[in-house]
């Protein structure tokens, strides 16, 4: 777990250490993809939702997690809020995740739950929390 809040950490670094000012924010490359504020906006809601996975591992087990992501950036009008709330709420959610791992008891780390939306597909925490990095790593690509 240790390389795993790592590489989150230096994830975080990156971003906040970019020259935010020089990212056009608001483009969208076509009416139906998101814009770099609204795919940060879509790894605040992973963060939400994978948080609670981390947390209810801790003392549940095989439990279905999942929600709707295009609908949830949608709802929560990523592309109208201002760009310096998102990244704060992305980076407090990320260091609440870190703090979260760093505690986390070793003996539910091999705990599972389901993140698939049809069938079933039980992943470890361990496993969870590498797919969190990737994934927001795959989509921090995208901004810059």
């Amino acid at each position: 777990m240790k390389h795993t809040i790592a590489q989150l950490a230096d994830a975080i670094n990156d971003l906040l250490t970019t020259d935010l000012q020089a990212i056009d924010w608001d483009y969208k490359p076509a009416p139906d993809r998101w814009s770099r504020k609204e795919i940060i906006g879509h790894l605040v809601d992973s963060a939400q939702i994978n948080l609670q996975r981390f947390i209810r591992c801790t003392y549940e087990e095989n439990f279905k997690l999942t929600y709707e992501q295009v609908e949830w950036v949608q709802v929560q009008h990523y592309q109208d809020t201002d760009i310096n709330e998102i990244l704060e709420l992305w980076r407090l959610l990320n260091f609440q995740i870190i703090t979260v791992w760093k505690n986390y008891p070793a003996d539910r780390l091999t705990a599972q739950c389901d993140n698939s939306k049809t069938e079933v597909s039980l992943h470890t925490v361990e496993w969870l929390a590498q797919d969190y990095v990737d994934h927001l790593k795959h989509h921090l690509r995208q901004v810059y």
